[in-house]
């Protein structure tokens, strides 16, 4: 059952993971910063090498290095925001990679990814580090030889235990400073990807048109197979119900002026089918859309799904307000097959759902502990939970290496 937390905390825990998430972002943009550093040096080297003549036969590598290392990007930076749509297959020919206007903008990106994206990732990787190292320093300094036991960002050698408290306080410090400038400078390194790496604004949105078309089309395909299990479901199940009423009624009305108790049983017995045919009705209605999403919300649904969940399940979510209707819908059903999924097939002992609102994207997240192996191209639920968030636009991403964990992280526009 979901718990409301009081506004300070509300406050303390989202800041909380605002700058856990831009940890993680100073992280994953050093790696990429470091990928766009060596693909600079790789470009540097080429072009000095057929400068002498003797790097021909690397220039046809070069557009493909740049685009590869800038998919990497837009693919990270598509995980944090707004989806950042890939360019393809670089041109084959440096001359007319040259002339694209794209691997030109990748080309400015590079530069300033490897060098100031480069520097701020240390920076902010090197702060956190160098603060969790000072504030336990007092539990290990004296395992340090006499003329080592110095901080590396402390000018003074700690000789007693009133030293290495001045050292933890200082990482205390160290801490509050990466808290508040944290964010700021994950926002700053990834501001020159979203500048940079986006389609320009005239630039021909082809791949956007295609992938818009094949989200219809998925939409299409996802309605298609909804009908088809509502079909399925009052064919086998209320269809049938009804036909044993009618059946019964018939014959109960053949009965009456000859047996009237036996009539009265065959009419206590179709009164059971229909109320059984009522039951399935309403069970097929509510596999439609849940009236626990109207009566409680989807926080509340949510929650009614993890306590039910056939592993422990515990939630966190946060999302003020309302989303459309087949926004919560589709989010609630991902879920249910989610937690589905993890009760049938990942022996798992615990799971955990999230969900958070961030402007107009709703983040939906499901993990567990299990035995991993999920894939969503073996024709599982995964697939059918891929086909509903991308009828909606949303995007799925799962993680799942053999011995788990299990991560299924879903984006889906909740614009009005």
């Amino acid at each position: 059952m979901a718990v409301a937390r009081p506004a300070w905390r509300r406050t303390v825990l989202a800041h909380a993971r605002t700058v856990l998430d831009a940890l993680e972002h100073l992280v994953g943009g050093l790696g990429t910063a470091l990928l766009a550093f060596i693909a600079l040096l790789w470009l540097v080297l080429a072009g000095l090498l057929c400068a002498v003549g003797v790097g021909l036969l690397l220039r046809s590598t070069l557009p493909r290095v740049v685009r590869v290392v800038a998919e990497r990007e837009r693919a990270r930076l598509s995980r944090w925001g707004p989806e950042i749509i890939g360019m393809g297959p670089a041109p084959a020919r440096v001359s007319e990679a040259f002339a694209d206007r794209v691997v030109r903008r990748e080309l400015g990106w590079l530069l300033v990814h490897g060098t100031l994206g480069l520097f701020l990732g240390a920076v902010g990787a090197t702060l956190i580090v160098q603060a969790v190292q000072d504030v336990t320093y007092p539990l290990w300094w004296r395992m340090l030889p006499p003329d080592q036991a110095s901080p590396s960002l402390v000018f003074w050698t700690v000789r007693d235990n009133g030293d290495a408290l001045a050292v933890s306080f200082f990482g205390v410090l160290l801490a509050a400073v990466f808290v508040v400038l944290g964010p700021v400078t994950a926002r700053l390194q990834a501001w020159p990807g979203r500048r940079l790496l986006a389609p320009p604004p005239d630039v021909d949105l082809s791949l956007r048109l295609a992938q818009l078309t094949a989200n219809r089309a998925a939409a299409l395909d996802a309605h298609a197979t909804e009908l088809r299990r509502i079909e399925r479901s009052l064919h086998d199940g209320t269809q049938n119900r009804l036909v044993a009423v009618t059946v019964l009624l018939g014959a109960t009305r053949r009965a009456l002026a000859r047996d009237p108790d036996v009539a009265a049983a065959l009419l206590g017995q179709a009164h059971d089918a229909a109320e059984e045919a009522l039951t399935e009705l309403r069970t097929v209605v509510r596999g439609i859309l849940p009236p626990v999403l109207a009566d409680r919300g989807l926080p509340g649904a949510l929650a009614g799904l993890a306590a039910n969940c056939g592993v422990p399940c515990r939630t966190d979510i946060d999302v003020p307000g309302r989303c459309a209707v087949s926004v919560e819908a589709t989010a609630y059903f991902v879920t249910a097959e989610a937690l589905t999924n993890i009760s049938r097939h990942s022996r798992a002992r615990n799971a955990a759902v999230t969900l958070r609102r961030h402007g107009d994207l709703l983040s939906l997240r499901i993990e567990d502990d299990g035995v991993g192996g999920a894939d969503v191209g073996k024709g599982s639920g995964l697939a059918g939970i891929r086909g509903r968030i991308e009828a909606h636009d949303g995007t799925l991403t799962v993680t799942s290496p053999p011995g788990g964990p299990t991560v299924l992280q879903m984006e889906l526009p909740c614009g009005s």
